[in-house]
């Protein structure tokens, strides 16, 4: 592993309460770029995401290595009031809190924000949940099935007149933390910037899922047009689809640009379409997708995808294959990159890992630790940094509190 002080964040204390995807991955990105990240679990079982994930080795989660790493493991029962004495103490000096909690819960455990900002004015404080910490849904629980679904976002997933399929991951959630990560960094600069002083991020998976609708609100709203479902492209953009190739592989064209459809037509040998009535121009080429892409696939099947790679690479056409994860670990652009990282972990021997996503050239992020796979890893080294002593860390063990 490598150097714990590192990247744009280090010297910047985040303590993260909650579990589950949306608010731990908040911490995930803070903590990839440097950020002193506490996870708060609860005692014995920990975060549930320690046994989540498709696949098990030896008895482990192979998703929590990645989504905790970097992160400090603290064990606190936050339904005593020692265990949420133990927080108040962390979060008086910490820059940041995340929590992921039913809306009202912080406020439950005398913890809500006017509260804690009495402590430490300097805290920001990013609360991610389904619905928002206000509104009529706000004290409902929500996920990000939930939360894709009301934000409008499956409705326009999937084909049309089938029942609109779910994405293969959680969008909702990461997509949720990227947002709530965006206003924890505008809020840090915005504390340095002016008085000192901390203030609430507050991100909510519907919200966040319809910010991403594109202009479909404005459709509506002057145009009375509802966005449905278009398959594996775009309505009224092409050509911008999957296309098959000979040797049983599709590959993704996206020429709709009339420049690049232009080099499209170079590509293909077929220089009369760009003067076709038909395609001549983007509206044109929208008008008449289906059958353009069906011109496209009947040239696209007969060759093979290194094939089709190699003609659209030399006029310059952006295309790409559809990766597996085992074409990813494979493909030489990733690796270079580095975003095939091999770690050695004590339960795992030699793993792979996602890399750093951005690069940063002065103040890069790197892995400096795996998750831990000990519940509460931490517990000493982060009590003692707040004064317990060992016979005080052994009396709250004894109760329960840790």
């Amino acid at each position: 592993m490598n150097n714990k002080n590192f990247g744009p964040l280090n010297g910047i204390k985040v303590i993260e309460m909650g579990q589950l995807l949306a608010g731990p991955y908040v911490g995930s990105r803070l903590a990839d770029f440097g950020a002193e990240v506490i996870k708060v679990e609860t005692p014995g079982s920990g975060d549930p995401m320690r046994e989540w994930g498709h696949h098990r080795y030896k008895g482990k989660s192979l998703w929590w290595p990645t989504l905790a790493r970097n992160k400090k493991s603290l064990t606190v029962n936050l339904r005593e009031k020692e265990g949420q004495e133990i927080v108040r103490q962390l979060l008086s000096t910490a820059d940041g809190l995340i929590e992921n909690f039913k809306p009202g819960t912080l406020e439950k455990w005398g913890m809500s924000p006017e509260e804690l900002h009495q402590i430490n004015p300097k805290l920001i404080i990013v609360r991610v949940s389904g619905f928002g910490q206000t509104g009529p849904s706000a004290s409902r629980p929500g996920f990000a099935s939930i939360g894709e679904a009301m934000g409008g976002l499956r409705f326009i997933n999937g084909f049309p007149n089938t029942p609109p399929p779910r994405f293969g991951i959680s969008l909702g959630d990461t997509l949720t933390a990227m947002f709530a990560v965006e206003g924890f960094l505008m809020a840090l600069v915005e504390r340095q910037a002016n008085d000192g002083k901390g203030q609430i991020v507050d991100a909510a998976i519907t919200e966040s899922c319809f910010a991403m609708l594109e202009g479909t609100l404005p459709e509506f709203d002057k145009c009375g047009i509802i966005r449905k479902p278009s398959g594996t492209g775009l309505a009224n953009v092409a050509p911008s689809n999957i296309y098959p190739t000979s040797d049983d592989n599709f590959v993704v064209i996206a020429a709709n640009l009339d420049t690049m459809f232009k080099r499209l037509c170079e590509a293909m040998d077929k220089l009369e379409w760009i003067k076709d009535p038909r395609f001549f121009d983007h509206k044109a080429r929208g008008n008449n997708a289906e059958e353009l892409d069906l011109l496209i696939a009947d040239w696209s099947k007969t060759l093979t995808m290194k094939e089709i790679g190699k003609k659209l690479d030399d006029k310059g056409v952006v295309w790409g294959p559809i990766n597996s994860i085992e074409n990813i670990v494979e493909d030489e652009q990733f690796k270079s990159r580095e975003m095939i990282l091999e770690l050695e972990d004590e339960t795992f021997g030699t793993i792979k890992v996602p890399g750093i996503v951005p690069k940063l050239s002065k103040t890069p992020g790197q892995v400096a630790w795996l998750g831990p796979q000990k519940v509460g890893e931490h517990n000493q080294e982060i009590l003692d940094g707040l004064g317990y002593s060992d016979s005080d860390q052994q009396e709250l063990l004894k109760n329960k509190i840790i």
